[in-house]
């Protein structure tokens, strides 16, 4: 097969010539890296990639093709897409299209055949940066002068791009083979989940453990969420900057202390930033499937997945909440508690999509802590 040519550009003048292998045309966006060796389709789907242009360090993407199960979301939300090599044969059994048709289809543009390795060592020297994927315009000059004014994620609200229009209850549980996803029909605890940006393998989690969600969208009010008399309420994850997002960090507040929260990634650092701490942007984040974290409570080391260009500042929790989880790479926070108001948040994926699934006893600590609060 004879490939067109694609040109990725990064902020810092670097630039790689490469294959289009998905839609044709132009891709803007900040510049990440994933170090998943697989769940390449979990990840196109995730909301949380809203704004970014995904890298995939391992060599090899696509070896097993894409299915209508495997996702996150209604459709992918990456901005473009970089791998090494798209593997030319994809073969697996639940196997319903290749990950070039997916690309297309769902009009990501896409570039393979660049040194990835390369790329992956420009990003973590200089940072996550403005970049573009071009498959039209071969003037590099000019893909210069364009992707300079490409903006920076800071500061943007991105959870509105992502978040549901209306409500709405979900009630499937986790995929067991040869079934598949089962839909439960009886429910011992209710749970309203904030939408900025929820992955559906989280509310399968849920469910699987009892719990009846109802999803609202991100500037639903606090006094909405508390005339519906839930038995607790969760704070998914989403793209980007948690600062910006003020709506949601007034709303959490003013629930602290009245109803049992669980926050994951940015619902972890909107928590923080409602308890009155602080977050910050990584130099190139965390993303993959191979994370140890620390339980700082029971000191076993989970392997996590991750996907956050934002952490909480673990020195302004400080007399505000107990860290709980450590990330033994760089030692930044990746969970804290307030047990005497009743919540807990973790800036990894504890529903594993894709990934270990090391962490899902954290799904049963919110059931604990949710009957905690009735008894007392």
């Amino acid at each position: 097969m004879v490939w067109r040519k694609a040109y990725l550009v990064l902020e810092n003048g670097t630039y790689f010539i490469g294959q289009s292998v998905g839609y044709e045309g132009y891709a803007e966006g900040e510049i990440v890296f994933n170090t998943s060796m697989t769940g390449y389709q979990e990840i196109l789907t995730d909301p949380s990639y809203k704004g970014q242009i995904v890298t995939m360090t391992y060599p090899l993407i696509g070896n097993y093709g894409c299915n209508f199960e495997d996702v996150e979301s209604n459709h992918p939300w990456v901005e473009g897409f970089i791998m090494k090599e798209l593997a030319s044969l994809p073969s697996n059994w639940r196997k319903k299209e290749d990950l070039a048709g997916y690309l297309k289809r769902h009009k990501i543009v896409a570039i393979q055949g660049i040194d990835t390795r390369k790329l992956t060592k420009t990003i973590r020297t200089g940072g996550a940066q403005s970049s573009l994927i071009s498959t039209s315009n071969d003037n590099i000059k000019t893909l210069l002068k364009r992707v300079k004014k490409v903006p920076s994620i800071v500061g943007l609200d991105l959870v509105k791009d992502v978040t549901t229009s209306e409500s709405y209850r979900w009630n499937e549980s986790v995929y067991t083979w040869p079934k598949g996803y089962s839909t439960k029909k009886r429910f011992k605890y209710s749970v309203v989940a904030y939408d900025y940006g929820i992955k559906r393998n989280i509310l399968r989690n849920l469910a699987y453990n009892n719990v009846s969600v109802f999803i609202v969208p991100a500037q639903t009010s606090w006094k909405e969420i508390l005339k519906m008399k839930p038995d607790g309420v969760f704070l998914s994850n989403g793209p980007g900057d948690p600062a910006p997002i003020s709506y949601a960090i007034d709303n959490i507040k003013n629930l602290i202390g009245k109803i049992p929260i669980f926050g994951i990634c940015l619902g972890h650092q909107l928590l923080a930033l409602a308890l009155g701490g602080k977050t910050y942007k990584l130099k190139f984040g965390h993303r993959g499937a191979n994370h140890p974290v620390k339980n700082l409570e029971t000191g076993a080391i989970e392997i996590t997945s991750q996907n956050h260009g934002f952490a909480v500042d673990i020195d302004s929790l400080k007399g505000l909440a107990k860290l709980t989880h450590l990330n033994l790479n760089d030692m930044t926070a990746e969970g804290f508690s307030l047990r005497e108001k009743f919540l807990f948040s973790v800036q990894y994926h504890p529903e594993s999509s894709p990934g270990p699934r090391d962490s899902r006893y954290l799904f049963q600590d919110f059931i604990k802590m949710m009957e905690d609060f009735k008894g007392k």
